[in-house]
């Protein structure tokens, strides 16, 4: 399998990319600094599987045919999306990269007859309505953190997370999918801390809108959400008691979908009207 990992330089794609290679598949990891290319390098040592790098900056990604481009280079079977502007910019390159950028990969992934899976990483909180499982004091913490404390990368994670879950379920209605299998993986960890992997989760719901969980915990997640031909979905991850594979393979099988409450149709409306 060839991946094209997005936003490769950051903490939680660095921790990604050893295991994506250890499954013998192939990673191309897009980064803007040349600075960071012989990091990602080293980490394909006694690997199973090739990386390379992509010096390639998102701020130039102002259109789908601009992703189009990207993906014409590497041809993948899996895109991944772990970049994101970081507060760095102001509010403006914010919206650009974690909003626009992100949207222009998703038309562009979901159009080609090579990509079969994209896997966002985004946020627990990305989303509109209190969900019936988290209590008030969890969802006012989320309120807060949207409204006051991050309200311009809350506001593009949910633009971002909307439109991917429209075009999934736009993709679903049509006759063809059935065809060409597309698994749409929306992955939405806590806050995020350095610690070495538990390997304990809390995945799929969870009461805990501001749990901790690490990003190398999300990385072990992420890996083994696209190792399956089962998962999709809005996909809530914090630390806590259950083993990671066990947790994976729960929210595989019982179909567990954190969007549940949301307005999906709503949603397919607004970008497909």
């Amino acid at each position: 399998m060839q991946v094209l990992l997005l936003g490769g330089h950051g903490k939680i794609a660095l921790h990604l990319t050893p295991l994506l290679l250890n499954r013998a598949w192939n990673v191309t990891s897009v980064v803007r600094n040349p600075d960071h290319e012989n990091e990602i390098l080293a980490l394909g040592k006694g690997r199973k599987g090739n990386v390379s790098v992509l010096i390639s900056s998102l701020d130039d990604v102002k259109s789908a045919s601009d992703a189009q481009k990207i993906l014409d280079s590497v041809t993948p079977d899996y895109v991944i999306w772990s970049a994101g502007a970081g507060g760095k910019g102001g509010p403006a390159r914010t919206i650009a990269i974690d909003q626009e950028a992100a949207k222009h990969f998703m038309t562009a992934s979901f159009a080609s007859p090579s990509v079969s899976k994209f896997l966002m990483v985004s946020y627990i909180g990305s989303r509109k309505k209190q969900p019936h499982w988290m209590p008030d004091d969890q969802w006012a913490a989320i309120v807060r953190t949207n409204t006051e404390v991050l309200p311009t990368y809350a506001k593009a994670k949910m633009e971002a997370d909307e439109y991917m879950t429209a075009l999934a379920a736009k993709r679903k209605q049509n006759p063809t999918a059935a065809t060409h299998p597309f698994q749409a993986i929306n992955l939405r960890p806590g806050f995020l801390t350095d610690e070495p992997a538990t390997r304990k989760v809390e995945l799929g719901i969870t009461p805990k809108g501001r749990g901790n969980v690490t990003r190398e915990d999300v990385a072990i997640v992420a890996d083994l959400l696209l190792a399956r031909a089962d998962t999709e979905g809005w996909i809530d991850l914090v630390n806590g008691e259950e083993d990671v594979e066990a947790a994976v393979e729960r929210v595989a099988k019982a179909k567990i979908d954190a969007v549940e409450g949301e307005d999906v149709d709503g949603m397919v409306k607004r970008f497909f009207p």
